[in-house]
């Protein structure tokens, strides 16, 4: 049976409407699992009723974490929040730690991992963050191509599961891990030295990377591996 793997769901604030990029539930499919999305706006009691249907959760992109979060003020070039989306992800996150469920997070998701876990982050990556020589962080389209490297650091889940030192990744994002949190650890670092990836030792399976394995799994065997790790994961619940 495959595990059922709750999903974040994504907004458009100008369709008034829930979304999803294909390549997040696909990538959970090809890899066995079956993806569920959650509902965007749940009380306490509708949260465990929906997480409790689930073997694992994934943490999608999407819009900036609210600075809040990391306890600090929104600067000018924040861009826009979704308070339904951290209310929901705080409660789920929460539920997954005290249950010891995976979670996967994939670019907004390790800001947030990051976040929720007492870490900051950089607002802005070309006005906060200073680099010698800055790698593409905001590529343009198709999303299926690297656009820069990491460094996979040594005697982590992501360097096992990989068996490599050095991985090309694609890139779409303005924020980054900047304090990584106190109970997290790095897994990957992009050329310029930003946190690519990141796990909680301790736990089952909480991972997450700032690049988008979702666009490229079907061509790219990292990327695929990554899906197959987590719902692996998943099944063992």
């Amino acid at each position: 049976m495959r595990p059922v793997i709750g999903v974040i769901p994504l907004f458009d604030e100008e369709k008034d409407s829930i979304w999803m990029v294909p390549g997040y539930m696909d990538g959970i499919r090809s890899a066995g699992g079956l993806p569920l999305i959650l509902p965007l706006k749940a009380d306490e009691e509708m949260v465990a009723q929906v997480c409790g249907l689930c073997g694992g959760f994934l943490f999608t992109g999407g819009h900036d974490v609210d600075p809040a979060l990391y306890g600090e003020e929104k600067g000018p070039f924040c861009g826009p929040q979704n308070g339904d989306r951290d209310v929901l992800e705080k409660a789920v996150f929460a539920y997954a730690l005290e249950k010891d469920l995976p979670v996967f997070g994939i670019c907004r998701g390790i800001q947030l991992i990051n976040a929720l876990c007492g870490g900051t982050l950089y607002q802005d990556i070309p006005r906060e963050y200073e680099a010698e020589e800055k790698a593409e962080h905001h590529m343009k389209p198709p999303y299926d191509l690297p656009c820069h490297r990491v460094e996979i650091l040594p005697d982590t889940p992501l360097f096992h599961l990989l068996g490599r030192g050095e991985l090309a990744v694609n890139s779409y994002h303005h924020q980054a891990v900047k304090e990584l949190a106190p109970s997290l650890r790095p897994m990957a670092v992009s050329e310029d030295g930003l946190t690519e990836a990141l796990y909680m030792p301790g736990k089952r399976f909480i991972q997450a990377v700032q690049w988008h394995p979702e666009f490229c799994f079907r061509t790219d065997e990292a990327a695929r591996k990554l899906f197959e790790s987590f719902v692996e994961a998943c099944k063992t619940v």
